[in-house]
């Protein structure tokens, strides 16, 4: 697993936004969140699916793994600034808006959103599966998704709302991309529905234990731990705020065994896949 991720940290890198102009820095600019790492975990997930059946197809897709991670960052870049939470920190840098400026922010984060589409379109992949690629991105990653999820965390600042109406929030605005990137690997690998259906509800179902994980980093490091603004959830509906810091750990270690317990739905090369992949970036909060 750490070879495939140096092969798409390396992949990223010699495949950053250009923009043949004379603005002074905003080439720069497209390239500072990618550059900068991040745990590159929905990639990840992506070609580890891949892997799992179609190896040889990983330097294809490779180009659709960036297109995620472009998604996800201009996400980031979006969700800091000073509309949303003006944070000061992202991936142990300085966020955009505050090293550069509010519009230069917010111009990235559209190129990264649209820079994404274009990285999909051109993989060396079949017509019919780059079509069924954009569908499940711009889903999860739009209006259905990522997007409606966004807006209810914003919209509902200073509201408490109910476990259930959390549940919904974070499904849309963290795990349908974690979802659609398990699905799109199995789009890549031409695995049948059912086991892409299978790997979208395990996906949702991790997006939900990656978020709540967020939140007890929030409450528990520093920012320099974090590699990001922390302690900067009091506003907001958090696992943490909603349930307290235990209870949000308990709700994280069942929907762990949960998880384990969906691996045994897929093969064996898929399951040491995906099990290699998330010891990584997983972890057990009472074990």
């Amino acid at each position: 697993m750490k070879k495939l991720l140096e092969t798409f940290e390396s992949h990223l890198l010699n495949n950053l936004p250009k923009s043949k102009t004379f603005h002074p820095h905003f080439e720069e600019a497209l390239a500072d969140m990618l550059k900068a790492g991040g745990k590159r975990f929905r990639p990840m997930l992506l070609l580890s699916v891949v892997k799992s059946r179609k190896p040889l197809l990983i330097a294809n897709s490779l180009d659709v793994a960036l297109g995620v991670e472009m998604l996800h960052t201009y996400s980031l870049v979006h969700d800091d600034l000073p509309a949303m939470d003006n944070a000061d920190l992202r991936r142990g840098f300085r966020t955009l808006h505050k090293k550069y400026d509010e519009v230069t922010a917010i111009l990235v984060g559209d190129a990264l959103n649209t820079e994404s589409f274009n990285k999909i379109v051109n993989a060396s992949l079949h017509n019919d599966i780059k079509i069924e690629l954009i569908k499940t991105l711009s889903s999860d990653g739009g209006i259905d998704g990522m997007i409606i999820g966004q807006a209810i965390d914003c919209h509902f600042e200073n509201q408490k709302i109910e476990l259930e109406q959390l549940e919904f929030l974070h499904i849309n605005k963290t795990a349908k991309l974690i979802a659609g990137s398990l699905k799109m690997g199995a789009t890549i690998a031409e695995y049948s529905d059912e086991i892409k259906d299978k790997l979208y509800s395990f996906g949702i179902d991790l997006g939900l234990l990656f978020q709540i994980q967020d939140d007890i980093i929030d409450e528990t490091q520093t920012e320099e731990e974090a590699g990001k603004t922390t302690q900067n959830d009091e506003a907001k509906n958090s696992f943490v705020n909603l349930l307290g810091l235990q209870s949000a750990k308990e709700a994280a270690d069942n929907l762990a065994k949960k998880c384990e317990n969906q691996l045994e739905n897929f093969d064996e090369t898929l399951k040491e896949n995906l099990t290699e992949l998330l010891s990584k970036y997983l972890f057990r909060h009472n074990s």
